[in-house]
C-alpha cells in the first residue's frame, strides 16, 4: 500500500512538472531578429551596429531565427575584444598566404559553432563588442559617462532576445576586461540574469571593490560562475624590457582577485608544471594560472587553445558534453570558415 501511494505521488509530481515546464516553454517566443542578415554559413544570422556618437561597434552572431527553439535555454555571451583587434580577426577564418596573422589567433566564431554542436539544449548567441579606438581602456577615457553608455548598450542588445529570457555571460580578452569593470562601475547590484563573468588574461584593471561586488553576486545563487585565465606575464621580457610592471599584469591581478575572494570562499589549489589551478564553491569559481618558466608570451594562446569554450563552460555539467581540454589541441578546427565574419 505504501509503495502504491509513493508511486501515485511520484506520478502526480511528474505530471505537474511536465505541465509547468510546458507552460514556461509556451510563454517564450522566437525572436524576430529584425535587421539581421544571413551569416557566412546558412545556419547563422548576424547584425552589426556601428554607433558613431558612442564609438561602439556591436556585432551579434545568432542562430537563424527559425533554428532558435524557445523551449531551450538561451545563452547570450558578450565578448569584449582585446586591444588592437577587429571583429573579423577575433571571429577568425581559415588562413591563406595573403591573410593577416590575426585571423588565426582567437577563432571565436568557430568556438561558438563548436559549442552549438555539442550543447544541443541551448541557443547560443555571441555578441562581439569593439570600439573605434580598438581599446576599451582608451574608450573609457574618451567617454567619462561610460557606465551609463554601457547600461544603454545592454538594454538595446538584450531587447533583441528578451522573449527568450536569456542568461548572460560577460566575457573578455586582454583590454576587453576594462569593459567588464566599466560595467561593474555602473551597477550596485549585478542583475540576476547575469550568471557568469569570464576573464581571459584580461583583469589588468582589477581592484578590490570589484572583488566585493563579485563575492556578493556569487553568494546569491548557486548557478553563478566566475572563470579567470591568466599566465605568468611577470617573467616575460620583450624587446629588452619587462612586458608588464610587477603589479600591472594579469598574473599579479588574478592572484590579487583570488586572495580577496578567499576571504569569503574556501579555495582548493593544485599545482603542476603547467598550471596553478584553484577552485571554490564546488568549481563555480575557477582560476587557471599558467606557469611560464621559459618566459614565453601566451597572451592569445589562452583564447585560441579552446579558452573561449572553457571560460564559458567551466564548473558546469556541460563541460563533459563539450569534450575538450583547455590549452590542448584545438577541437573546433572543423568549424573554421573560409570567409571572414559578415559585418553588414
Amino acid at each position: 500500500m505504501r509503495r502504491f501511494n509513493l508511486l501515485f505521488i511520484l506520478a502526480i509530481f511528474f505530471v505537474v512538472f511536465c505541465l509547468v515546464d510546458r507552460s514556461l516553454g509556451q510563454n517564450k517566443q522566437k525572436p524576430e531578429l529584425t535587421g539581421f542578415v544571413p551569416g557566412i554559413i546558412p545556419e547563422e544570422a548576424t547584425l552589426t551596429i556601428s554607433d558613431k556618437p558612442t564609438d561602439v561597434i556591436i556585432h551579434i552572431n545568432s542562430p537563424r531565427a527559425d533554428l532558435i527553439d524557445p523551449r531551450k535555454k538561451t545563452r547570450l555571451i558578450y565578448f569584449a575584444l582585446p586591444n588592437g583587434n577587429s571583429i573579423e580577426w577575433t571571429a577568425g577564418k581559415k588562413m591563406t598566404s595573403e591573410d593577416d596573422w590575426h585571423y588565426d589567433i582567437q577563432h571565436l566564431a568557430a568556438q561558438t559553432r563548436y559549442m552549438r554542436s555539442k550543447l544541443n539544449d541551448f541557443n547560443i548567441i555571441t555578441v562581439y563588442l569593439a570600439t573605434r579606438q580598438k581599446s576599451w581602456p582608451a574608450w573609457k577615457k574618451a567617454h567619462p559617462g561610460y557606465p551609463q553608455l554601457i547600461q544603454n548598450l545592454f538594454t538595446s542588445i538584450n531587447a533583441n532576445f528578451e522573449s527568450l529570457t536569456p542568461m548572460i555571460t560577460l566575457n573578455s580578452h586582454s583590454g576587453g576586461g576594462s569593459f567588464i569593470f566599466g560595467y561593474l562601475d555602473g551597477v550596485s547590484d549585478i542583475p540576476m540574469n547575469i550568471d557568469r563573468f569570464a576573464f581571459i588574461d584580461s583583469d589588468y584593471g582589477y581592484e578590490e571593490k570589484y572583488g566585493h561586488q563579485l563575492a556578493n553576486w556569487l553568494k546569491v545563487d548557486k548557478k553563478r560562475y566566475l572563470s579567470v585565465l591568466a599566465y605568468n606575464d611577470s617573467v616575460v621580457v620583450y624587446n629588452g624590457k619587462p612586458l608588464v610592471s610587477p603589479t600591472g599584469g594579469t598574473w599579479y591581478r588574478s592572484k590579487l582577485m583570488q586572495s580577496h575572494l578567499a576571504r569569503e570562499f574556501k579555495f582548493k589549489s593544485r599545482t603542476d608544471t603547467s598550471f596553478i589551478r584553484s577552485e571554490a564553491l564546488s568549481g563555480r569559481i575557477q582560476f587557471h594560472l599558467k606557469q611560464n618558466p621559459k618566459g614565453l608570451i601566451f597572451h592569445t594562446h589562452q583564447v585560441g587553445l579552446n579558452g573561449f569554450i572553457f571560460s564559458n563552460l567551466s564548473g558546469t555539467k556541460e563541460m563533459n558534453k563539450a569534450r575538450f581540454t583547455y590549452f590542448g589541441e584545438q577541437v573546433y578546427n572543423d568549424f573554421i570558415n573560409s570567409q571572414p565574419e559578415n559585418l553588414h
